[in-house]
């Protein structure tokens, strides 16, 4: 992964957009010597976004069958049978 100071950011900001266009890969971008943020490519950024929520969802999906929150096929018909008609 490549580093960037942020004085480095605000005077090159075109070129190292254009790198991590090219190169796909995320920017750290430092302050002070310490990790302030990363730069990362909007699509790639939009794709993790997307997988985030999957994740998510998979998450409570376990949760609920964890503490029992869960109905048969036919209980969950039934709930779902005005969307299902």
């Amino acid at each position: 992964m490549k580093t960037e100071l942020v004085t480095t950011l605000k005077r090159q900001a075109t070129k190292i957009l254009a790198d991590l266009h090219l190169t796909k890969e995320p920017v750290l971008i430092t302050e002070h010597g310490k990790p302030s943020a990363y730069l990362v490519d909007f699509h790639d950024f939009d794709l993790m976004q997307d997988r985030m929520r999957i994740l998510e969802g998979i998450a409570r999906g376990e949760r609920a069958v964890f503490e029992r929150r869960v109905f048969t096929e036919a209980e969950a018909e039934e709930k779902m049978s005005k969307w299902l008609k």
